[in-house]
């Protein structure tokens, strides 16, 4: 009854003008995107919208800017270029509401190019590693497109997908991109030890992909009863799952499940959750709301920012007025973990760039996004200590960050704020 094709037959149904969504990061299906890309001779102003994806994004090549237009959900490093070359465009929204935007049809989608695990028995797949909107997308896109993968896990949850919703597939046996962290710096690894510090037993996690995350899980081995409800994990959680310090025995949401939206590590990540039902997946618009995040108590959320100001100010999606990234998550998981009993919202961040600029600074720079405003900002972090903002008058945070920036600019930052004051 059903029957694979090739990716250029599947691809074929895509039009000029449509808009396609591409389910993002490990579950990115590139051999569909591919094949959709070497049709930019035939096609014209095709929108092309995601989150962040893994692997070459062909279809953004600024050669193929009649062909295709790139709309960033969140805007990740393969299509970065795209905003000044002008083939793309970045549209902000909560990782909460992402799906909303397809269910209200406030984004009409026609294709959707998906990335699923070989049906069972029953004719079911899994969407495996990435969930975020892609359901939505699946029930509001015209016609669905699948990547039928050997090598994607079947996760449990509620990324499960009937065969009969997929109008036409492909297959194939290839691994899923991957992520592998480098070990963490002696900078990282302070600011690791003052989050972990800030972390209590039976507290529930939301943290995401990189040396600092790590470096904060690699100081957790002797905790007890943590939970995991995160927008997405790595491998960093694996050894403490399997050490029971993550057992999410206290959560009230999800008891005793590690929850997420989407997974992206190395293969060992993706055996280990296959078939795995301490793991559950879950759309965006579940992990990500306010009210679900909130109910679990000491709910501790770690983020990170490109700048913070010193009335705590935080800028995470732009380095100026030139996008970087995009709002995400971190606005869901900051205010949950402020509204839970015991909560404690995290923003930890390096005190200097790479190129030794200070990431505490009098005054956002011109441009600047504000992701997470004043008012929610209650945890800064940095190598330098801990700064606790909530309840705090602008005075007194501005002395607790300046305590916190890197010595060689503690006192120019504190001047240049208060003459401009």
């Amino acid at each position: 009854m059903y029957k694979s094709v090739s990716a250029e037959e599947a691809v074929k149904v895509i039009k000029s003008n449509d808009r396609v969504y591409v389910q993002a990061a490990a579950a990115t299906p590139l051999k569909l995107t591919n094949a959709m890309s070497a049709r930019h001779e035939e096609l014209k102003n095709v929108e092309v919208c995601h989150l962040h994806t893994e692997g070459k994004a062909l279809y953004a090549n600024p050669e193929y800017k009649e062909s295709f237009h790139v709309n960033s959900f969140f805007i990740g490093k393969n299509v970065r270029h795209t905003l000044k070359a002008g083939n793309g465009s970045y549209t902000p929204v909560f990782l909460s509401e992402l799906p909303l935007l397809f269910k209200r049809n406030i984004v009409d989608l026609d294709v959707a190019l998906i990335h699923v695990s070989v049906p069972d028995k029953h004719g079911y797949c899994s969407l495996g590693v990435s969930v975020e909107a892609t359901l939505a997308a699946i029930e509001n896109a015209t016609y669905v497109i699948a990547q039928i993968n050997k090598q994607m896990p079947r996760t449990f949850g509620a990324g499960i997908i009937h065969i009969s919703e997929i109008n036409t597939f492909v297959e194939c046996d290839e691994p899923l991109p991957g992520f592998e962290a480098s070990v963490p710096t002696e900078t990282e690894q302070k600011i690791g030890d003052y989050v972990a510090e800030l972390i209590e037993d039976r507290s529930t996690l939301q943290l995401g992909i990189g040396n600092i995350p790590n470096a904060v899980l690699s100081r957790l081995g002797n905790h007890k009863d943590l939970g995991l409800h995160t927008e997405m994990f790595s491998d960093g959680v694996i050894d403490l799952i399997l050490k029971d310090v993550i057992n999410g025995n206290f959560k009230k949401v999800n008891r005793g499940r590690a929850l997420a939206t989407f997974l992206i590590g190395s293969q060992r990540l993706y055996d280990y959750v296959d078939d795995n039902p301490f793991v559950e997946m879950r759309a965006s618009n579940y992990t990500n709301d306010v009210g679900i995040i909130s109910q679990n108590p000491k709910m501790v959320a770690i983020n990170s920012a490109i700048e913070v100001d010193l009335t705590g100010q935080v800028c995470a999606d732009s380095i100026g007025k030139n996008m970087y990234s995009g709002v995400g998550g971190q606005m869901d998981f900051i205010r949950g973990a402020s509204l839970s009993e015991g909560g404690k919202a995290i923003i930890a961040l390096p005190s200097i760039t790479n190129k030794g600029i200070s990431r505490i600074v009098p005054f956002l720079k011109q441009g600047a996004g504000v992701v997470t405003t004043r008012a929610h900002a209650h945890y800064i972090v940095t190598e330098y200590g801990v700064a606790n903002l909530y309840g705090k008058t602008i005075k007194q945070r501005v002395k607790e960050l300046v305590n916190i920036a890197h010595p060689n600019f503690r006192e120019s930052i504190e001047k240049e704020y208060f003459e401009s004051n």
